[in-house]
Order: structure tokens, then C-alpha cells, then sequence
């Protein structure tokens, strides 16, 4: 619960690169320090990742070569802040990572360079975000090469895709039981590892981890427990059934469904996020 230098911070800081943390790249004032840094530094181009904020015209003017960014999803399918979280909860095949100019929009700039990653069916945000991550870093490496070499064109985005990937709220994590068991699923594993998808057992709240598809097409109550044991929590959703394999109780530890009903009784025909008034 200290605040901590990010990794980016300790190497910068380890190779003595200077660090300018600005609360906001508004202010004259702050600009002014970064203009003074770039021409100091003799930078061509500036290299945005993870910022999440939009730039102003002055700062993506400040190098020669202009403002790149490196953006988790294939363009023009999910601008904005949360590209990983909204290609899972839909349900993607693929997603991807695009190095884009930027320009005053929301990742409305030209792509310089793009490469698709598929998303498998055991992916969540985590192992998403590091795939990512390291694909990020590789075309990175291979634009500022080529922009060097002078190889590096833009091709616009094309007006027809374009999505939305608006903030996760954390509102957003709790399960809706009246959704098929492969969208509540997806939902699940989402909001892995953060903030985790919850749901209500008498009325408390109760995160779910992990979760496996057991049926897409079983019908009943959703949200009723069809059954519990060792082998996992069986829920009805609408329509299937999934199979709840990891929980989390409040101020407990995540366990598997054994150990979790070990402590917690859950009988079939248990309604999971009733609320206590129902």
C-alpha cells in the first residue's frame, strides 16, 4: 500500500534519464519544460504508451516527426481506454496492436503499423495485456527503425469498424445471470484480475475468478444453483450453465469451489444476485 516508481520509472532512474511527471500537459508552463527537454535531447519523435489522457495539438507538434502511440486493439475497432477488457466482453477472435500518428482525435490517427493477435479461450485481461505488451514493444522497435530508414507510411483508419472502448467501471463487474453462459464467461474473465466479477450469495457480495462453459443451451431460473461440490458450483444462466471454479468471499482469500463450500453452504436451488429484499 506504498506508492511506488513504475518499472518504466526505476530503468529511467537506473540509466539516469531524466523523468518529467506533469499533473497535466495543459499548462503552458509544463509544455514549455517538455519543449525545452526535446530540444535539448534533439528528439525526432515522441513515443506514447498508456497515456490516458488526449494531447494537445501543441505537444504532438513539439518533434518534427510529431506524437506515435502504441495502441492494443486493430484500429478502428476499440479507440479509447479500455481496447483489452472490451475485445474480451465481446467476444473477439482476434485483437491486436496498432502503431498509430497521432493526431487531435481519440485514435483517430493514420496506422503506421499493425499486427492481429488471436485471443484463445482461456485469455483474460492479464494474459491479454502481457501478450500485448510484448508485441507493443517489437513494432515499436521496428517503427522508430523505420522511420529512421524513411520506410515508414500511414494508411488512414477507415470510417466503417470504428468502436468504442469507453472506461471500465467498476459497476460494470457485477454478473448478470440473464446473459448465455458464454457471454457470462467472457465477463468473468474480463475482470480478471481486476476489479473481479462479482455476484450476491444471500445478499453478500462474492467475486468469481474462474469459471468453465458446461452448457449453451440447459434452461432454468438464471442465477439458480443446479448443483455444488468439489467439482465446482453449478449456475443456470439464460440460457447454459456455467461452472464456477474460483471464489472469493470478502476480507477471505480466492479458493477453489471445494474449499469455498467447505466454509460457505450453497444448496441447490440457491438464487445467486438476489438481492435480500427478494
Amino acid at each position: 500500500m506504498k506508492l511506488q516508481p513504475s518499472p518504466v520509472k526505476q530503468l529511467a532512474e537506473q540509466y539516469g534519464v531524466e523523468i518529467f511527471q506533469p499533473p497535466t500537459l495543459k499548462d503552458p508552463v509544463q509544455q514549455e519544460k517538455l519543449f525545452t527537454l526535446a530540444r535539448a535531447s534533439g528528439a525526432v519523435v515522441m513515443v506514447v504508451a498508456a497515456y490516458g489522457l488526449i494531447l494537445p495539438q501543441a505537444v504532438l507538434d513539439l518533434c518534427p516527426q510529431g506524437a506515435i502511440n502504441i495502441h492494443g486493439s486493430l484500429l478502428p475497432r476499440w479507440r479509447g481506454a479500455a481496447p483489452i477488457q472490451r475485445a474480451l466482453l465481446a467476444g473477439d477472435a482476434e485483437t491486436g496492436i496498432c502503431i498509430m500518428q497521432m493526431d487531435a482525435g481519440l485514435d483517430t490517427g493514420p496506422v503506421l503499423l499493425s499486427e492481429a493477435l488471436p485471443i484463445t479461450a482461456e485469455d483474460d485481461t492479464q494474459s491479454l495485456h502481457d501478450k500485448l505488451a510484448a508485441l507493443g514493444a517489437r513494432l515499436i522497435v521496428r517503427a522508430l527503425d523505420e522511420l529512421e530508414a524513411g520506410r515508414l507510411r500511414a494508411t488512414p483508419q477507415p470510417a466503417e469498424g470504428a468502436t468504442y472502448a469507453r472506461k471500465i467501471e467498476k459497476a460494470e463487474a457485477r454478473i448478470d445471470w440473464n446473459e448465455p453462459a458464454e457471454v457470462v464467461e467472457r465477463h468473468i474473465r474480463a475482470f480478471r484480475p481486476a476489479p473481479g466479477a462479482v455476484t450476491t450469495l444471500d445478499g453478500r457480495d462474492i467475486k468469481v475468478w474462474r469459471a468453465r462453459l458446461e452448457s449453451k443451451e440447459a434452461q432454468a431460473q438464471p442465477g439458480r444453483v443446479l448443483g455444488a461440490d468439489a467439482q465446482g458450483i453449478r449456475v443456470a444462466c439464460n440460457p447454459g450453465v456455467l461452472n464456477l471454479q474460483e471464489l472469493q468471499k470478502a476480507g477471505s482469500q480466492r479458493m477453489g469451489a471445494g474449499d469455498f463450500l467447505r466454509g460457505t453452504a450453497i444448496n441447490a436451488g440457491t438464487i445467486l444476485g438476489a438481492s435480500t429484499t427478494e
